[in-house]
């Protein structure tokens, strides 16, 4: 039996054993990568150098952006050098780091995309008081906390699993070192230490999630209350992105965490990760970029011919 102190180096899950679809892999995770390099930093870049866009909506939506960038470049760069060497291999510490930066970004995420909830709430239920409540300090504040609450979040994770003795081999059946994988690593009586951390960001997952509902219905019956159809549809206009990207954000982490283990193999593991860690990154600035009047025309100025104009 292979111990903690005892592993220098995981397994990771492969997309295939055959040469061409590994490097098919490469390709795809190439295109997809590139793509969400490209996107977040045009949307980074177009917030920062537009002066017009130095308003809250926009300064999270930049935090999204880096997040998105952070979280893609924890897996998918690692993944892409597996299958171009034909290897498997990560070493403990990159496992831990890689580990750690996973759950810190993605936790950070959630918890900006609720800050976000609040804002769309602020601007459409309560907008003669949007610039007393959301000013620029309150802003930076609602965004260092999250951003602190992911990387202590994901400080308690990776202290509680990694200290687990890990008694089942170092083969992790994932293509990153993902939470529910290395947990299948430790021996089973020692698993229960764990339990305090997992209900502990449960209940934070939770209350999120609440808050985003609440936040959205409030805002659906300000809207609908709203007379002009034209107001309507710009009220709709600046909440449907966010809410698009929290959908997808939620419902893919949701199925990959808490399907029934019935439902499990590691080939609908495999895709399912891919899914909500992959595919977020890549098309969230597709998502805002899409439907953000304000956002195009920025950019169109930042490089002149990138949008038509509508």
């Amino acid at each position: 039996m292979a111990n903690s102190s005892s592993i220098t180096h995981f397994l990771l899950l492969p997309f295939s054993g055959t040469r061409q679809l590994q490097l098919l892999h490469f390709c795809l995770f190439l295109a997809i990568y590139l793509a969400a390099l490209l996107g977040n930093s045009l949307i980074i870049t177009t917030i920062a150098w537009d002066h017009h866009l130095h308003t809250p909506m926009y300064f999270f939506l930049l935090n999204l952006a880096l997040l998105d960038l952070g979280a893609i470049s924890t897996t998918v760069p690692k993944s892409m050098d597996n299958s171009l060497r034909d290897i498997r291999d990560i070493s403990y510490t990159g496992c831990v780091l890689q580990f750690f930066f996973f759950i810190f970004l993605m936790s950070a995420e959630y918890f900006l995309l609720t800050t976000m909830s609040y804002d769309r709430y602020i601007a459409i239920c309560r907008p003669l008081h949007y610039e007393t409540l959301l000013g620029s300090r309150v802003c930076l504040h609602m965004a260092a906390a999250a951003w602190a609450c992911g990387a202590l979040n994901a400080l308690l994770y990776t202290a509680n699993t990694f200290s687990l003795p890990l008694c089942q081999g170092n083969t992790v059946a994932q293509f990153f070192c993902e939470v529910p994988q290395i947990l299948k690593l430790s021996c089973s009586t020692s698993y229960l230490r764990e339990i305090w951390v997992i209900v502990i960001g449960v209940s934070l997952v939770f209350v999120c999630f609440v808050l985003i509902v609440v936040s959205y219905v409030q805002i659906f019956r300000a809207v609908l209350r709203i007379p002009s159809q034209q107001g309507r549809h710009k009220a709709f206009a600046t909440c449907l992105p966010h809410l698009a990207v929290v959908s997808l954000f939620i419902s893919t982490g949701f199925f990959a965490y808490l399907k029934p283990s019935s439902f499990s193999s590691p080939s609908l593991d495999l895709g399912v990760s891919v899914v909500y860690s992959v595919v977020p990154p890549a098309v969230n600035p597709l998502i805002y970029s899409l439907r953000n009047q304000e956002l195009k025309a920025a950019l169109s100025k930042l490089i002149p011919g990138c949008f038509q104009k509508q």
